[in-house]
């Protein structure tokens, strides 16, 4: 079943899309309805996008062999730098 929304508009949106209906031979309704879904679609890419999102599944997939690493990280890191140093 579909459902309705009454949505306020400016004067000026509402010239654009009268046009746009003009010009694609589609009703007013059609445009705004194509509109959001463009929209929902677009946010719903974008959450998936997101960096976390990426990389989500590789987090805490490997390890490094060193049980206090996240503890001692700045020991580990000082170690490394004077060996490549």
């Amino acid at each position: 079943m579909q459902s309705q929304l009454t949505v306020r508009i400016s004067e000026e949106l509402e010239k654009e899309i009268a046009l746009l209906s003009k010009k694609m031979r589609l009703k007013r309704s059609d445009i705004v309805r194509i509109a959001l879904e463009k929209l929902v679609e677009d946010f719903h890419v974008k959450e998936d996008a997101a960096p976390y999102n990426k990389v989500k599944g590789l987090i805490g997939s490997i390890s490094s062999g060193i049980s206090d690493l996240g503890e001692d990280h700045r020991r580990y890191l000082l170690k490394k730098f004077r060996k490549d140093a």
